[in-house]
């Protein structure tokens, strides 16, 4: 085994944009999902992130498989990691604010962990498990009070959330599968799919057509969304993926919550509460544990 690359200025740089880019997709589709329901806005965040992509594709004269089995995977992940959990996440939304919901959010490595363990894919040593507790002792501070008060609309717009993250745990261990391929080709491959399954459900469900047309500002955020926290975000991720490594990009776990929570206040007016900032330490921590590194260094530390 060998030690992650170390950081340089530029992809710290470049992390903390794609943490940017990240967590405005919590702000972008709180704005959005105020006029348009969450199917509509699934489809308009896949189908124009698809089409963007591909153009970028094209550009570069990457070619996309003809394989029904690898379009097969692609089905599965594009459900797993793009239309289940973005439906619940706006879902959420109607509900919850923009900080909270990405804090609730950052909860997916630690199903992730688990789910993996459970399937046999990878152990769960005491310290990563100390973690996962940690990271739940999180979520159950920010949402535990509200749950004591009955099942009400903002319980099952976390709940929703809390959903999403295990589709995302879910979707990590299904992606193994696509280990050698082409990351854009996964990420055009799994968007391009979660576009054709959406699209009949956002048609029967949501029958847009009858929808009042969206405001500019809505309409602003639904792009944005799709090209910025999408398209843009894939593709500088998958760049420091391939500069810094995966256990370096995966920093940004860390830090979507923060650039959500300060996108909220600043362009919302939205209030961080002390159980979200509780919260967010919590998860940050067994996030930390999970990660394993600063328990490596402090092995490694001379004495």
């Amino acid at each position: 085994m060998t030690a992650a690359p170390r950081m340089t200025s530029l992809d710290w740089i470049w992390l903390l944009t794609l943490s940017v880019l990240w967590g405005g997709s919590f702000l972008f589709g709180k704005m959005a999902v105020a006029e348009l329901p969450p199917l509509t806005l699934v489809l308009a965040r896949v189908g124009l992130a698809a089409l963007a992509l591909l153009v970028v594709l094209r550009v570069l004269g990457i070619t996309m498989p003809n394989d029904p089995r690898q379009w097969r995977d692609f089905v599965g992940m594009g459900a797993l990691n793009n239309l289940i959990p973005f439906g619940l996440i706006f879902y959420g939304q109607i509900e919850i604010g923009v900080g909270l919901a990405a804090v609730i959010n950052g909860m997916s490595p630690f199903w992730s962990a688990l789910i993996a363990r459970g399937l046999g894919v990878e152990t769960l040593p005491p310290a990563k498990m100390i973690g996962v507790l940690v990271g739940f002792a999180g979520l159950a501070v920010m949402i535990g009070p509200t749950a004591l008060a009955g099942l009400d609309a903002s319980l099952i717009a976390q709940l929703a959330v809390v959903g999403a993250t295990i589709a995302y745990g879910c979707a990590a261990v299904f992606g193994r599968r696509f280990r050698g391929q082409p990351p854009m080709v996964t990420a055009t491959g799994q968007l391009t799919a979660s576009t054709l399954l959406v699209l009949p459900l956002a048609l029967l469900v949501d029958a847009p057509w009858t929808l009042p047309m969206p405001s500019a500002m809505a309409i602003g955020a639904t792009v944005a969304l799709a090209l910025l926290s999408t398209a843009w975000a894939y593709i500088l991720f998958f760049r420091i993926l391939a500069r810094a490594g995966a256990t370096n990009v995966l920093l940004v776990t860390l830090l979507v919550p923060v650039s959500a929570m300060l996108l909220g206040v600043a362009f919302l007016g939205e209030i961080i509460t002390s159980r979200e900032i509780a919260g967010m330490a919590a998860i940050a921590i067994g996030i930390t544990l999970i990660d394993g590194r600063l328990i490596a260094r402090r092995a490694k530390a001379p004495t």
